[in-house]
């Protein structure tokens, strides 16, 4: 048995009746990282002899009978933007490449009172500032479908850990689709919940307006089991929302019958790769056809959605991002005269280009005299797309959409032209600039064999409908990926 090729759940629960013990579920973990890490670069860290000691402790809770969570023992892969005690965290970046951090972030805390056993930190855009894991200060990650595109990002190294079945799941974070569209590139399931559900504490912010930390996995009920366990009120993280309950996997039912689904004809126009289209299209026959009423809608707003996501982004990156200046922790420049001029080289040595033009774009429109022309104009559109949105949900109970225009482009395509990168947000922005659940699952593949991932959103609070959707459609569709084999999964490039 392959326990690397199993679910989550399915390999919590064989390690629950003691037919597989922690250590060898964990050992699996680190084989697979070792085969396949050469070619995928999913990981900055790799922490096995720390996981080892892990495992043995969780093991002994285990056969005491005080850890009886469904992913006690199972292995996991955390995004290096969250802090975690006595690991390195960098955020990909050369100004964090030595930071240790002395607290852990609740997210991940969570996880380890579960029983979570953490194998290392996953490789991502530096400071999540990318949709491709290639501006990574440790070098790109490579899809595992295909090792010479990218597996997308900013969670790109969680989610192809995932794939290539280095971890049986992983923690992203997604600011403007950071979580759904990587997990669409790679053919693995991700969910961005509602802001405010999953506590920030310990994320290394990058715009804290639309940070939102969720879980990374091989189907929607494995997602659903991870995010029972993260989410919750946090009073360390001041905008952690109080809500009535956090059981998201009650709501996994193939039953959508009467379920409204809006189908936004804004994302289906130009730019839109006509196998994508013909996938999503497809998916949403798969829901008509279990009885849920889909029609489609104008959406509004949608082209003004990148300028104003990009505008507030940045702003927040340049205020959050001032902190990295060389003299508490992180990098410093090894040559400098005085403060002034060790804060200049410091920052200059240790940001990467693209940190560096967000930082640029974000101090110029907070800078006197463009505030009002530019931030605020961007919070006024925020607001407009958070109202558009409210009109959709007072009709519809879930918005079908793609998670990205293309699947996965080559390496090298998208840092030749940032603006390009930027546009291939354009489906998945809008949900953190309004605060709304998304979850992206896999439908399909292109001609090139690459996979294609289908957006589901709702309004806030309201995960159970993207996941109740979510859910029925995967049961539905089954094995579109073609990767399951007698029950278990087969590595993607095999």
């Amino acid at each position: 048995m392959e326990l690397m090729k199993l679910s989550a759940l399915k390999l919590g629960e064989l390690i629950r009746n003691r037919e597989v013990s922690v250590k060898e579920a964990v050992s699996a973990s680190f084989e697979n990282i070792r085969a396949f890490e050469s070619k995928i670069n999913s990981f900055v860290t790799v922490d096995e002899e720390n996981a080892m000691k892990r495992a043995a402790e969780v093991q002994k809770l285990i056969d005491e009978g005080k850890l009886v969570s469904p992913i006690a023992g199972v292995p996991v892969g955390i995004k290096d933007n969250m802090c975690t005690k006595g690991l390195l965290t960098t955020c990909s970046s050369k100004i964090l490449g030595n930071y240790i951090p002395t607290y852990t972030a609740t997210a991940v805390t969570k996880l380890e009172e579960a029983g979570a056993v953490i194998v290392g930190k996953t490789n991502m855009d530096e400071f999540a500032m990318g949709s491709t894991t290639e501006t990574s200060a440790f070098g790109p990650t490579r899809n595992p479908w295909d090792i010479t595109r990218v597996p997308g990002g900013s969670s790109g190294g969680s989610c192809a850990a995932v794939a290539a079945f280095e971890c049986s799941y992983a923690l992203g974070s997604d600011t403007g689709g950071s979580i759904r569209q990587p997990s669409s590139f790679t053919g693995v399931t991700g969910i961005k919940p509602t802001y405010g559900t999953v506590s920030r504490y310990g994320l290394i912010a990058y715009g804290s307006s639309l940070d939102q930390i969720g879980p990374v996995a091989r189907s929607v009920e494995e997602c659903a089991a991870i995010l029972d366990i993260i989410s919750g009120y946090d009073p360390k993280d001041s905008t952690s929302i109080k809500r009535d309950r956090y059981d998201f996997s009650a709501a996994l039912s193939e039953d959508v019958r009467g379920m409204k689904i809006g189908i936004p004809k804004d994302y289906f126009g130009e730019g839109l790769d006509e196998d994508v289209r013909n996938s999503i299209m497809k998916a949403a026959d798969t829901l008509r056809g279990l009885g849920a009423e889909i029609e489609e809608f104008d959406l509004s707003l949608v082209e003004y959605a990148i300028p104003a996501y990009y505008v507030i982004a940045s702003a927040e990156a340049s205020s959050n991002l001032a902190r990295f200046d060389g003299v508490k922790y992180g990098y410093r420049t090894a040559d400098y005269s005085d403060l002034h001029n060790m804060y200049k080289k410091t920052r200059s040595e240790g940001f990467g280009p693209e940190v560096k033009r967000r930082i640029m774009l974000g101090s110029f429109v907070l800078s006197s005299g463009y505030y009002d022309a530019y931030y605020l104009k961007a919070l006024k559109t925020k607001a407009l797309i958070k109202q558009a949105f409210d009109r959709a949900f007072a009709k519809y109970d879930i918005i079908l959409a793609p998670a990205a225009p293309t699947t996965a482009p080559k390496l090298n395509e998208s840092l030749k032209d940032p603006i390009k990168m930027y546009l291939g947000d354009i489906y998945t922005i809008s949900v953190n600039l309004a605060g709304l659940p998304g979850i992206s699952v896999p439908c399909g593949k292109d001609r090139s064999g690459m996979p294609i991932g289908l957006q589901l959103i709702a309004d806030c609070f309201k995960e159970d409908n993207i996941l109740k959707a979510a859910y029925a459609y995967e049961k539905a569709a089954g094995d579109v990926l073609g990767i399951m084999k007698n029950g278990e999964t087969v590595m993607p490039q095999a």
